[in-house]
């Protein structure tokens, strides 16, 4: 009995600190954005918009506004004091693709570096649609030939459904 109730505390441990871990997370990334005033809210805005459309190189696909990493706190560092030094939005996204490439735009520019990325999607699904076109053609197109032994055997089951069903 004391197994059981062990087992049922430590899978309710288990299943509960990532909850509360995860439902922290908003909080303090709340706290870190918080650090940083403004004199004017448009510099605010562009802020905000700049670090929600730039990515982190470090992470999985999280702007640098989601971030925790130590990467992403630089860059809304740098953001912050380009914004505050009166940088356009052009020239912050600029600065950061010159730093860490493409990659770091959420909306990278259409070139032959960046054409995969573009048409890449689209290349796949043509490929595919082709794929299933050209493979039920083909199998259509294919008889099934049966040897002479084949033949017989059929004609023989043929001949005992006849008599079954009759």
């Amino acid at each position: 009995m004391k197994q059981i109730i062990r087992a049922t505390f430590f899978v309710a441990a288990m299943l509960v600190a990532p909850s509360l871990w995860l439902a922290s997370m908003p909080a303090v990334q709340a706290q870190n954005l918080q650090e940083y005033q403004f004199e004017d809210p448009a510099q605010e805005a562009l802020f905000r918009e700049l670090i929600g459309e730039l990515r982190c190189p470090k992470c999985q696909n999280q702007s640098i506004a989601d971030s925790n990493a130590e990467l992403a706190v630089d860059l809304r560092d740098r953001t912050y004091m380009m914004v505050r030094d009166g940088a356009t939005k052009q020239q912050v996204i600029d600065f950061m693709v010159a730093r860490y490439g493409d990659f770091v735009h959420y909306q990278p520019p259409m070139n032959i570096a960046t054409s995969i990325l573009w048409w890449g999607p689209i290349a796949v699904l043509v490929i595919g649609a082709f794929v299933i076109v050209f493979r039920v053609k083909q199998q259509r197109q294919t008889e099934v030939s049966l040897s002479d032994e084949e033949q017989a055997q059929l004609a023989t089951l043929r001949a005992e459904k006849k008599d079954t069903d009759a």
